[in-house]
Protein backbone atom coordinates (compact mmCIF):
# COMPACT_ATOMS: atom_id res chain seq x y z
CA UNK A 1 0.00 0.00 0.00
CA UNK A 2 1.47 3.42 -1.01
CA UNK A 3 1.53 6.48 1.18
CA UNK A 4 -1.38 8.16 -0.57
CA UNK A 5 -3.67 5.18 -0.08
CA UNK A 6 -2.62 4.88 3.54
CA UNK A 7 -3.40 8.52 4.14
CA UNK A 8 -6.83 8.12 2.54
CA UNK A 9 -7.51 5.07 4.75
CA UNK A 10 -6.53 6.94 7.89
CA UNK A 11 -8.69 9.88 6.84
CA UNK A 12 -11.73 7.63 6.33
CA UNK A 13 -11.20 5.96 9.72
CA UNK A 14 -10.87 9.34 11.42
CA UNK A 15 -14.05 10.53 9.76
CA UNK A 16 -15.95 7.42 10.88
CA UNK A 17 -14.80 7.77 14.48
CA UNK A 18 -15.71 11.45 14.45
CA UNK A 19 -19.21 10.66 13.20
CA UNK A 20 -19.70 7.99 15.90
CA UNK A 21 -18.75 10.41 18.67
CA UNK A 22 -20.89 13.06 17.05
CA UNK A 23 -23.96 10.87 17.58
CA UNK A 24 -23.21 10.77 21.31
CA UNK A 25 -22.31 14.46 21.60
CA UNK A 26 -24.86 16.27 23.84
CA UNK A 27 -24.82 19.22 21.43
CA UNK A 28 -25.96 16.90 18.64
CA UNK A 29 -28.80 15.62 20.87
CA UNK A 30 -30.09 19.17 21.31
CA UNK A 31 -30.00 19.78 17.58
CA UNK A 32 -31.82 16.57 16.70
CA UNK A 33 -34.40 16.82 19.48
CA UNK A 34 -35.17 14.89 22.66
CA UNK A 35 -37.25 12.30 20.82
CA UNK A 36 -34.23 11.20 18.79
CA UNK A 37 -32.11 11.18 21.95
CA UNK A 38 -34.63 9.00 23.80
CA UNK A 39 -34.73 6.61 20.85
CA UNK A 40 -30.94 6.32 20.85
CA UNK A 41 -30.88 5.50 24.54
CA UNK A 42 -33.69 2.97 24.10
CA UNK A 43 -31.87 1.17 21.29
CA UNK A 44 -28.63 1.12 23.30
CA UNK A 45 -30.49 -0.18 26.35
CA UNK A 46 -32.16 -2.95 24.35
CA UNK A 47 -28.84 -4.05 22.84
CA UNK A 48 -27.23 -4.23 26.28
CA UNK A 49 -30.18 -6.18 27.71
CA UNK A 50 -30.18 -8.66 24.82
CA UNK A 51 -26.42 -9.25 24.98
CA UNK A 52 -26.46 -9.71 28.76
CA UNK A 53 -29.47 -12.00 28.46
CA UNK A 54 -27.64 -14.22 25.98
CA UNK A 55 -24.55 -14.38 28.19
CA UNK A 56 -26.50 -15.06 31.39
CA UNK A 57 -28.62 -17.76 29.73
CA UNK A 58 -25.68 -20.10 29.21
CA UNK A 59 -25.85 -23.14 31.47
CA UNK A 60 -22.71 -23.72 33.59
CA UNK A 61 -20.36 -26.41 32.35
CA UNK A 62 -18.94 -29.43 34.13
CA UNK A 63 -16.05 -29.37 36.60
CA UNK A 64 -13.53 -31.82 38.07
CA UNK A 65 -14.78 -32.84 41.52
CA UNK A 66 -11.36 -33.89 42.78
CA UNK A 67 -9.67 -30.68 41.64
CA UNK A 68 -12.49 -28.68 43.22
CA UNK A 69 -11.99 -30.39 46.58
CA UNK A 70 -8.23 -29.93 46.48
CA UNK A 71 -8.67 -26.22 45.77
CA UNK A 72 -10.84 -25.84 48.88
CA UNK A 73 -8.61 -27.79 51.29
CA UNK A 74 -5.91 -25.98 53.25
CA UNK A 75 -4.16 -29.09 54.56
CA UNK A 76 -2.02 -31.61 52.72
CA UNK A 77 -3.61 -31.86 49.28
CA UNK A 78 -2.19 -35.32 48.63
CA UNK A 79 -4.66 -36.97 51.02
CA UNK A 80 -8.40 -36.57 50.60
CA UNK A 81 -10.35 -37.79 53.59
CA UNK A 82 -13.69 -39.58 53.29
CA UNK A 83 -16.55 -37.19 52.68
CA UNK A 84 -14.53 -34.18 51.60
CA UNK A 85 -15.34 -34.63 47.91
CA UNK A 86 -19.09 -34.87 48.49
CA UNK A 87 -19.04 -31.83 50.76
CA UNK A 88 -16.89 -29.86 48.32
CA UNK A 89 -19.39 -30.59 45.54
CA UNK A 90 -22.23 -29.24 47.69
CA UNK A 91 -20.23 -26.04 48.21
CA UNK A 92 -19.45 -25.77 44.51
CA UNK A 93 -23.14 -26.15 43.59
CA UNK A 94 -23.96 -23.29 45.95
CA UNK A 95 -21.11 -21.21 44.51
CA UNK A 96 -22.38 -21.81 40.98
CA UNK A 97 -25.88 -20.66 41.88
CA UNK A 98 -24.54 -17.46 43.46
CA UNK A 99 -21.49 -16.60 41.33
CA UNK A 100 -22.22 -17.68 37.76
CA UNK A 101 -22.62 -14.90 35.13
CA UNK A 102 -25.50 -12.73 36.29
CA UNK A 103 -25.50 -14.29 39.76
CA UNK A 104 -28.68 -15.82 41.15
CA UNK A 105 -31.46 -14.89 38.70
CA UNK A 106 -34.60 -16.63 39.92
CA UNK A 107 -35.64 -13.72 42.15
CA UNK A 108 -34.60 -10.92 39.77
CA UNK A 109 -37.08 -8.09 39.19
CA UNK A 110 -34.94 -6.06 36.77
CA UNK A 111 -33.97 -6.74 33.16
CA UNK A 112 -32.57 -8.87 31.75
CA UNK A 113 -33.04 -11.35 34.61
CA UNK A 114 -36.77 -10.78 34.85
CA UNK A 115 -37.16 -11.70 31.15
CA UNK A 116 -35.23 -14.96 31.40
CA UNK A 117 -36.91 -18.25 32.28
CA UNK A 118 -34.59 -21.06 31.15
CA UNK A 119 -31.67 -20.37 33.49
CA UNK A 120 -33.91 -19.61 36.54
CA UNK A 121 -35.51 -23.04 36.06
CA UNK A 122 -32.05 -24.56 35.67
CA UNK A 123 -31.19 -22.91 38.99
CA UNK A 124 -34.23 -24.41 40.68
CA UNK A 125 -33.28 -27.89 39.47
CA UNK A 126 -29.72 -27.53 40.80
CA UNK A 127 -31.09 -26.05 44.03
CA UNK A 128 -33.38 -29.07 44.49
CA UNK A 129 -30.36 -31.39 44.19
CA UNK A 130 -28.43 -29.23 46.68
CA UNK A 131 -31.32 -29.34 49.16
CA UNK A 132 -31.49 -33.14 48.96
CA UNK A 133 -27.72 -33.41 49.45
CA UNK A 134 -27.69 -30.99 52.40
CA UNK A 135 -30.48 -32.98 54.06
CA UNK A 136 -28.60 -36.25 53.50
CA UNK A 137 -25.44 -34.73 54.98
CA UNK A 138 -27.29 -33.55 58.07
CA UNK A 139 -29.53 -36.57 58.65
CA UNK A 140 -27.46 -39.53 57.42
CA UNK A 141 -23.88 -39.07 56.26
CA UNK A 142 -22.70 -37.13 59.33
CA UNK A 143 -24.41 -39.36 61.90
CA UNK A 144 -23.32 -42.81 63.08
CA UNK A 145 -26.78 -43.85 64.28
CA UNK A 146 -30.28 -42.51 64.90
CA UNK A 147 -29.40 -41.19 68.37
CA UNK A 148 -26.24 -39.37 67.25
CA UNK A 149 -26.01 -35.62 67.77
CA UNK A 150 -26.42 -33.52 64.63
CA UNK A 151 -23.40 -31.67 63.30
CA UNK A 152 -23.50 -28.03 64.39
CA UNK A 153 -22.63 -26.63 60.94
CA UNK A 154 -24.96 -28.90 58.98
CA UNK A 155 -27.74 -28.03 61.40
CA UNK A 156 -27.34 -24.44 60.15
CA UNK A 157 -26.65 -25.14 56.48
CA UNK A 158 -29.57 -27.42 55.64
CA UNK A 159 -32.45 -25.05 56.54
CA UNK A 160 -30.68 -22.10 54.88
CA UNK A 161 -30.93 -23.76 51.47
CA UNK A 162 -34.63 -24.40 52.03
CA UNK A 163 -35.33 -20.68 52.17
CA UNK A 164 -37.76 -19.33 49.58
CA UNK A 165 -36.05 -19.46 46.17
CA UNK A 166 -37.89 -16.37 44.87
CA UNK A 167 -37.40 -13.89 47.72
CA UNK A 168 -35.86 -10.50 46.93
CA UNK A 169 -36.96 -8.71 50.12
CA UNK A 170 -34.81 -8.73 53.24
CA UNK A 171 -33.51 -11.26 53.92
CA UNK A 172 -32.84 -12.00 50.29
CA UNK A 173 -32.47 -15.49 48.90
CA UNK A 174 -28.80 -14.84 48.10
CA UNK A 175 -27.95 -13.85 51.69
CA UNK A 176 -29.58 -16.98 53.10
CA UNK A 177 -27.80 -19.26 50.63
CA UNK A 178 -24.47 -17.55 51.37
CA UNK A 179 -24.99 -18.34 55.04
CA UNK A 180 -25.65 -21.98 54.13
CA UNK A 181 -22.56 -22.08 51.97
CA UNK A 182 -20.47 -20.63 54.80
CA UNK A 183 -21.72 -23.30 57.20
CA UNK A 184 -20.91 -26.05 54.68
CA UNK A 185 -17.40 -24.70 54.28
CA UNK A 186 -16.95 -24.68 58.06
CA UNK A 187 -18.01 -28.33 58.12
CA UNK A 188 -15.55 -29.14 55.31
CA UNK A 189 -12.68 -27.49 57.17
CA UNK A 190 -13.42 -29.43 60.35
CA UNK A 191 -13.89 -32.64 58.35
CA UNK A 192 -10.55 -32.29 56.54
CA UNK A 193 -8.57 -31.32 59.65
CA UNK A 194 -6.22 -34.14 60.60
CA UNK A 195 -6.77 -35.64 64.03
CA UNK A 196 -10.07 -33.84 64.63
CA UNK A 197 -12.97 -35.65 66.29
CA UNK A 198 -15.77 -33.09 65.93
CA UNK A 199 -16.91 -33.56 62.32
CA UNK A 200 -17.78 -36.92 60.77
CA UNK A 201 -18.79 -38.45 57.45
CA UNK A 202 -19.85 -42.09 57.52
CA UNK A 203 -19.60 -43.77 54.11
CA UNK A 204 -21.91 -46.73 54.69
CA UNK A 205 -24.07 -48.72 52.30
CA UNK A 206 -27.29 -47.91 54.16
CA UNK A 207 -26.58 -44.16 54.11
CA UNK A 208 -25.91 -44.22 50.38
CA UNK A 209 -29.03 -46.32 49.72
CA UNK A 210 -31.18 -43.84 51.67
CA UNK A 211 -29.85 -40.90 49.63
CA UNK A 212 -30.33 -42.77 46.36
CA UNK A 213 -33.93 -43.45 47.37
CA UNK A 214 -34.59 -39.70 47.38
CA UNK A 215 -32.78 -39.34 44.06
CA UNK A 216 -34.85 -42.13 42.55
CA UNK A 217 -38.08 -40.32 43.38
CA UNK A 218 -36.79 -37.03 41.96
CA UNK A 219 -35.75 -38.62 38.69
CA UNK A 220 -39.05 -40.49 38.42
CA UNK A 221 -41.03 -37.30 38.93
CA UNK A 222 -38.98 -35.34 36.41
CA UNK A 223 -39.24 -38.13 33.83
CA UNK A 224 -43.04 -38.16 34.19
CA UNK A 225 -43.31 -34.38 33.88
CA UNK A 226 -41.11 -34.44 30.80
CA UNK A 227 -43.24 -37.15 29.18
CA UNK A 228 -46.35 -35.02 29.72
CA UNK A 229 -45.02 -32.63 27.04
CA UNK A 230 -46.88 -34.64 24.36
CA UNK A 231 -49.86 -35.45 26.56
CA UNK A 232 -50.48 -38.76 28.22
CA UNK A 233 -53.59 -40.75 29.05
CA UNK A 234 -52.97 -42.90 32.09
CA UNK A 235 -54.94 -45.16 34.40
CA UNK A 236 -55.01 -44.64 38.15
CA UNK A 237 -52.56 -47.15 39.67
CA UNK A 238 -52.11 -45.37 43.01
CA UNK A 239 -53.54 -48.25 45.03
CA UNK A 240 -52.49 -51.14 42.77
CA UNK A 241 -51.44 -54.22 44.72
CA UNK A 242 -53.06 -53.02 47.96
CA UNK A 243 -56.68 -54.26 48.05
CA UNK A 244 -57.39 -52.76 51.50
CA UNK A 245 -55.51 -49.49 51.00
CA UNK A 246 -57.30 -46.16 50.94
CA UNK A 247 -56.61 -42.53 50.16
CA UNK A 248 -57.80 -39.17 51.45
CA UNK A 249 -59.56 -37.96 48.29
CA UNK A 250 -61.06 -39.83 45.32
CA UNK A 251 -59.32 -39.69 41.95
CA UNK A 252 -60.69 -40.56 38.48
CA UNK A 253 -59.93 -43.99 37.08
CA UNK A 254 -58.41 -42.42 33.95
CA UNK A 255 -56.90 -38.98 33.39
CA UNK A 256 -55.30 -36.99 30.58
CA UNK A 257 -52.20 -35.00 31.53
CA UNK A 258 -50.38 -32.53 29.27
CA UNK A 259 -47.79 -29.88 30.10
CA UNK A 260 -48.86 -26.40 28.86
CA UNK A 261 -46.90 -25.32 25.80
CA UNK A 262 -45.27 -22.35 27.56
CA UNK A 263 -44.02 -24.56 30.42
CA UNK A 264 -42.32 -27.30 28.37
CA UNK A 265 -38.93 -25.56 28.33
CA UNK A 266 -39.26 -24.82 32.07
CA UNK A 267 -39.47 -28.52 32.94
CA UNK A 268 -36.66 -29.36 30.51
CA UNK A 269 -34.20 -26.88 32.03
CA UNK A 270 -35.21 -27.82 35.58
CA UNK A 271 -34.31 -31.42 34.74
CA UNK A 272 -31.07 -30.29 33.12
CA UNK A 273 -30.09 -28.31 36.24
CA UNK A 274 -30.97 -31.16 38.60
CA UNK A 275 -28.99 -33.73 36.62
CA UNK A 276 -26.00 -31.34 36.37
CA UNK A 277 -25.80 -31.14 40.16
CA UNK A 278 -26.60 -34.84 40.63
CA UNK A 279 -23.91 -35.91 38.16
CA UNK A 280 -21.17 -34.13 40.11
CA UNK A 281 -22.56 -35.40 43.42
CA UNK A 282 -22.47 -39.03 42.29
CA UNK A 283 -19.00 -38.57 40.80
CA UNK A 284 -17.82 -37.43 44.24
CA UNK A 285 -19.61 -40.32 45.95
CA UNK A 286 -17.94 -42.76 43.56
CA UNK A 287 -14.67 -41.81 45.29
CA UNK A 288 -15.93 -41.25 48.85
CA UNK A 289 -17.86 -44.55 48.90
CA UNK A 290 -15.34 -46.52 46.80
CA UNK A 291 -14.51 -49.15 49.50
CA UNK A 292 -18.20 -49.86 50.15
CA UNK A 293 -19.04 -50.00 46.45
CA UNK A 294 -16.12 -52.29 45.68
CA UNK A 295 -17.09 -54.64 48.49
CA UNK A 296 -20.63 -54.82 47.12
CA UNK A 297 -19.25 -55.13 43.56
CA UNK A 298 -21.36 -52.08 42.73
CA UNK A 299 -18.76 -49.52 41.67
CA UNK A 300 -19.36 -50.15 37.97
CA UNK A 301 -23.11 -49.72 38.53
CA UNK A 302 -22.64 -46.20 39.88
CA UNK A 303 -20.23 -45.39 37.07
CA UNK A 304 -22.86 -46.48 34.55
CA UNK A 305 -25.41 -44.18 36.20
CA UNK A 306 -22.95 -41.30 35.84
CA UNK A 307 -22.57 -42.16 32.16
CA UNK A 308 -26.33 -41.97 31.66
CA UNK A 309 -26.43 -38.61 33.43
CA UNK A 310 -23.63 -37.26 31.24
CA UNK A 311 -25.97 -37.56 28.24
CA UNK A 312 -28.32 -35.02 29.84
CA UNK A 313 -25.56 -32.39 29.63
CA UNK A 314 -24.90 -32.71 25.90
CA UNK A 315 -24.84 -29.47 23.92
CA UNK A 316 -28.30 -28.23 22.96
CA UNK A 317 -28.01 -27.14 19.34
CA UNK A 318 -31.56 -25.92 18.88
CA UNK A 319 -32.42 -22.34 19.96
CA UNK A 320 -35.82 -23.65 21.09
CA UNK A 321 -36.99 -26.69 23.04
CA UNK A 322 -38.80 -28.61 20.32
CA UNK A 323 -41.95 -30.54 21.14
CA UNK A 324 -42.65 -32.82 18.19
CA UNK A 325 -44.83 -35.88 18.55
CA UNK A 326 -43.26 -39.16 19.60
CA UNK A 327 -42.84 -40.55 16.07
CA UNK A 328 -43.30 -37.32 14.13
CA UNK A 329 -40.89 -35.52 11.78
CA UNK A 330 -39.76 -33.03 14.45
CA UNK A 331 -37.58 -33.83 17.46
CA UNK A 332 -38.96 -33.86 20.99
CA UNK A 333 -36.29 -32.75 23.45
CA UNK A 334 -38.45 -33.51 26.47
CA UNK A 335 -38.88 -37.18 25.51
CA UNK A 336 -35.15 -37.55 24.85
CA UNK A 337 -34.35 -36.09 28.27
CA UNK A 338 -37.03 -38.32 29.86
CA UNK A 339 -35.42 -41.41 28.34
CA UNK A 340 -32.04 -40.54 29.88
CA UNK A 341 -33.64 -39.93 33.28
CA UNK A 342 -35.67 -43.12 33.11
CA UNK A 343 -32.59 -45.23 32.38
CA UNK A 344 -30.68 -43.58 35.22
CA UNK A 345 -33.69 -44.08 37.49
CA UNK A 346 -33.88 -47.80 36.70
CA UNK A 347 -30.14 -48.18 37.29
CA UNK A 348 -30.39 -46.43 40.66
CA UNK A 349 -33.18 -48.79 41.72
CA UNK A 350 -30.96 -51.75 40.89
CA UNK A 351 -28.01 -50.18 42.71
CA UNK A 352 -30.09 -49.64 45.85
CA UNK A 353 -31.14 -53.27 45.83
CA UNK A 354 -27.51 -54.29 45.37
CA UNK A 355 -26.43 -52.13 48.32
CA UNK A 356 -29.04 -53.75 50.54
CA UNK A 357 -28.47 -57.37 49.58
CA UNK A 358 -25.20 -57.53 47.60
Amino acid sequence: MNGKALALGESALTKTVTNVFKYYDPRTWKERGWLWTAGLFLVTYLVIVIVLGLIWSRSPGRFDVRAEALAMLHDDATQILTGTLTTAVAIRIADTLLKKPGGYLRNDLMPPGVYLDNIPNWEFGALTALRDLALALRSDFSRAQSQSVEDKDLEVAQPQFNYNADSWMLPSTESEYRAGRKALHSYLERLSEKGQTGAHFFARADNLATYLGAVEKRLGSLAQRLSYAVGQSHLNTDLAGEPEAGQSTPTPAQAETKTPWLEIDDVFFEARGYTWALLHTLEAMTIDFAPVLEKKNALVSLQQINRELQNTQDTLWSPLILNGTGFGPMANHSLVMASYLSRANAAIAQLRELLKTG
